[in-house]
């Protein structure tokens, strides 16, 4: 449903060959692997590195935050970054930042002159370079591979997404480590490098304007278009309120799980693996039967499973120390939001132009991205105040009063007026 009033339109036709998009498909899935790898495998290498120089659990996390601080600091800016300039090129131009920085710690950790100041700013640098990554990945979608097979491109990118950063990432990141932070630096150093080398089999067309198209305004008036889009369409604007919370739930279960599993669960690490691969494997899962579960269900009703995926997920450790039964949650909590993604990219890039998506994706991950910190922090608190159990509860309960406002707005109606996916 498209209010009046506003910019969304449909997509424009892409004219690429079905051997190019599917090209590009395998190309954009190979891409997102390996990014997405060595991003996991950074999340393992700087906290380790910080429990080197201090005890302190404020400065430790800290570290973490930096990746993903970013996303409230930059994302809008970089939206309109990603619909002025050539995508391919800033895809290219992350990986060079995130290659620098890499190298730049490599060096650091051989100097033996690691310090706290250095680690931050590292995390910063890296978790910018990664918003601007996957800003212009999801906008380079629609130009590059055709309508008819976004969604499952979005679907495997998104199983890359989530497998590789959430549980390969860190699995391997564990184990490069074990044989030497430098061995973990210079490999993921070389990962960054062999992404960019794939990203040059991409075909197609790159810039979102042609060159007598410039944007016109500010960048502060090309920002405020881009939350425009966002929120005069209500189906867009429900979307991403659902996600937001959705995404405080994940920050949060990440959050405190580590704790939980080896404080109230007793769990070796052989047992906390598996509780952490069971959010991967739902991922993986989620990716290969989208399509079937959205011909058996509906669009609606397999993005409604992410809602009850997620309540699962974060309900688990309120109710139960099994660790089969947590980890049976997180596999539902992974598949969901791999349905969710696919879902919602492929309504996103056929409601929103072009030239617009970049400002959009930038607008809508601002929300829901940036909802990662704020639901941590706020599980430290709730934890800390009236115990484990009760916070993990009060995100369950947040996650099932979405219920009512997606069934409103994420109607069959709502649903049909999105553009189709024929050329």
């Amino acid at each position: 449903m498209t209010d009046r009033g506003t910019s969304v339109t449909a997509s424009p036709p892409v004219t690429g060959t079905a051997v190019a998009g599917s090209r590009n498909t395998v190309v954009l899935v190979l891409f997102t692997a390996m990014t997405n790898l060595a991003d996991g495998v950074t999340k393992v290498i700087l906290p380790l590195l910080a429990t080197r120089l201090t005890e302190s659990p404020a400065q430790i996390s800290g570290v973490a935050l930096t990746l993903t601080l970013p996303w409230l600091l930059v994302a809008l800016h970089v939206g309109v970054l990603v619909d002025r300039f050539d995508r391919r090129r800033l895809l290219w131009a992350a990986e060079l930042v995130r290659l620098a920085t890499i190298a730049g710690l490599f060096v650091v950790v051989a100097l033996d002159a690691v310090s706290l100041p250095l680690l931050y700013a590292s995390g910063l640098t890296l978790g910018v370079a990664s918003v601007v990554a996957l800003t212009a990945g999801a906008a380079i979608v629609p130009a590059v591979v055709p309508a008819r097979d976004r969604e499952r491109t979005n679907s495997w990118v998104a199983g890359a997404e989530t497998v590789c950063n959430e549980f390969c990432g860190p699995f391997v990141g564990g184990l490069l480590v074990a044989a030497g932070v430098s061995v973990a630096l210079g490999a993921t150093g070389v990962t960054f490098v062999i992404s960019m080398l794939v990203l040059a089999l991409l075909v197609g067309r790159f810039r979102p304007r042609s060159e007598d198209q410039r944007p016109t305004g500010s960048v502060n008036q090309q920002i405020a278009a881009g939350l425009r889009t966002l929120w005069r369409h209500r189906l867009l604007r429900v979307m991403t309120m659902v996600v937001s919370v959705l995404a405080a739930c994940w920050g949060a279960w990440l959050a405190l799980i580590p704790l939980v599993a080896t404080k109230v669960m007793n769990l070796d690490a052989r047992g906390y693996g598996i509780l952490l691969s069971a959010l991967g494997v739902g991922g993986l899962v989620g990716a290969l039967t989208v399509g079937p579960i959205n011909r058996w269900l509906g669009r609606r009703w397999a993005m409604f499973a992410d809602i009850l995926g997620t309540a699962a997920m974060v309900a688990a450790p309120a109710v139960s120390t099994s660790m089969w039964v947590v980890a049976v949650a997180a596999f539902l909590g992974g598949m969901g939001g791999t349905l969710w993604t696919v879902n919602s990219r492929t309504i996103s890039q056929r409601l929103v132009s072009g030239d617009m998506l970049g400002r959009y994706n930038a607008a809508a991950r601002l929300f829901s991205w940036g909802a990662l910190p704020v639901g941590a922090g706020l599980m430290g608190l709730l934890a800390e105040w009236f115990g484990v159990r009760a916070a993990f509860a009060v995100f369950a309960v947040a996650t099932l009063a979405l219920v009512v406002p997606f069934l409103r707005t994420v109607t069959p109606a709502a649903l049909a007026e999105v553009p189709d996916s024929r050329d």
